[in-house]
This record gives structure tokens, C-alpha cells and sequence, in this order.
């Protein structure tokens, strides 16, 4: 049956930045196809740990600041000591900074980058050196951004990042295929998050990006637990190195 294919039992999900939005969404998402969370924040994810274990799945809780990688090794370490397996990595943890290009600051440029594509590569290489360790492949979902795909404006650092994101995730699904390891992407929309308060506050900006999306609304993050669950099960076995929009049809417009 082709919706046993879509099935998470008896994996085990590394889900950096899940304890709210996109990130929570999509951990709840995998815990209820029957996934295990390991979960990597800044902050305790209280309401998320409370969702995935009600689903009946493990929860493990890892306190990082992703804007550094020297404690990466050692989350990962600990997560597999405890877990037993990693299976799925979900590279969700990022952050924005706003200004105008003339004015961007080097710390603001420095901040974004480190977290949004230095600390995503490197611990991706952890997860792909597990996953070759324990030979049976595994998956790798990073979160790019319809700015992977288009300019923007006021956000030169996170559009250099998710640009980065969709280049790379092609890279690396081309050097880790042959281990059975499928690097893929998903690019949301404009989703009501916390990143993007200040433009739904805008009465103007707000008008502006709700005229060009086809759906006729900002996306939920609960439209992206069908996107993960499926890019993490065997049922995506032969997508690799692709970056999957899921915009309400804002790039088709």
C-alpha cells in the first residue's frame, strides 16, 4: 500500500528551531507519521515536546545557540546516544535581520549567515557522516525561502543565506546520493511566523503580498507537515537535490 510508504515509524527526526512556527509544525508533522524528535533550540520548546509526545512518540530537548558550531558534535553525539539512530535532519533554525543594503551592518551580515547556512552545512555533514556510519541512508530537509529564489528587499544577509541553501542542498544531493542520503529542500511562502510580524502589521505591505498569492491567504505552518512528512519517507526515495515550493502559487503569479 502506497501509504505505508508515507510511514515514520521506528525513524528518529533532528529538528533544529521547533519551538514555534514552521519548526514546531513540522515536528508535530513527523511525530504523528511516527517519528521520534530529537529537537535542537535556543529555548526550552515546551508546547512542542507537549504535542509530540501526545502523538506517542520520544522527545529529546537540546539547548544550542546555532549561531556558533562548536557544540554541534556533541549535540549530535547526545542525540544518538539517547535515541539510538538519527534517520531525518530538518535544517529549520534561522534568523532575518532588516536594512537597507546601503546601511547593513557586519554584524547583522556575520549573525544571519552563520546560523542560516555555516551551522546548516556543518551539522548536515555530521548527520550525512551518522547516516553513512549506520548504512542504510537517510534524509536531509533543509528550509530555503522564496528568497532562494527571488531578490527581496531590506534583507541582503538572509537573501545571500537561503540563496545558499537552495545551492546547496543541490551540491550535496549530488555528492551524498550514492549513500542513499537525499538532500532535498522546502522554500514556504509568506507564512504567519514571527518573521514575518513586521510585514503583516504593514496595512500596505500586507494588501501588496496577499494581491499576488493565487490561494488568497498567508499560509499556515501546519501547511508544511505534509511537505516534510513526504520529503522524509521512503516515499521521496528518488527526489533528490530539489528545493519544493510551498507558496500558495506566489511564484507562479
Amino acid at each position: 500500500m502506497i501509504l505505508n510508504d508515507f510511514s515514520l515509524h521506528g525513524k528518529v527526526a533532528v529538528v533544529t528551531g521547533c519551538n514555534t512556527g514552521l519548526g514546531k509544525s513540522m515536528a508535530v508533522g513527523l511525530a504523528q507519521a511516527g517519528c521520534d524528535i530529537v529537537a535542537i533550540n535556543r529555548s526550552e520548546p515546551t508546547e512542542t515536546a507537549k504535542e509530540v509526545t501526545a502523538a506517542g512518540r520520544r522527545f529529546l530537548s537540546l539547548k544550542a545557540d546555532l549561531g556558533k558550531q562548536d557544540q554541534l558534535a556533541s549535540l549530535l553525539e547526545r542525540a544518538v546516544g539517547e535515541m539510538g539512530q538519527i534517520d531525518i535532519l530538518v535544517n529549520n533554525a534561522g534568523i532575518i535581520r532588516r536594512d537597507e543594503a546601503l546601511d547593513f551592518s557586519e554584524q547583522d551580515w556575520d549573525d544571519v549567515m552563520n546560523v542560516n547556512i555555516k551551522t546548516l552545512f556543518f551539522l548536515s555533514q555530521l548527520v550525512a557522516r551518522q547516516f553513512v556510519k549506520q548504512g542504510h541512508g537517510g534524509k536531509i530537509i533543509n528550509i530555503a525561502s522564496l528568497l532562494s529564489f527571488q531578490g527581496g528587499v531590506r534583507v541582503p544577509s538572509y537573501t545571500a543565506s537561503k540563496s545558499a541553501v537552495m545551492g546547496l542542498t543541490r551540491e550535496l544531493a549530488n555528492e551524498w546520493a550514492k549513500h542513499g542520503i537525499n538532500v532535498n529542500a522546502l522554500a514556504p511562502g509568506y507564512i504567519t511566523t514571527n518573521n514575518t510580524e513586521q510585514l503583516r502589521d504593514d496595512p500596505t505591505r500586507n494588501k501588496d503580498i496577499l494581491n499576488r498569492i493565487p490561494a488568497g491567504r498567508w499560509g499556515a505552518p501546519e501547511d508544511l507537515m505534509g511537505p516534510v512528512v513526504f520529503l522524509a519517507s521512503n516515499a521521496s526515495d528518488y527526489v533528490n537535490g530539489y528545493t519544493l515550493a510551498v507558496d500558495g502559487g506566489w511564484l507562479a503569479r
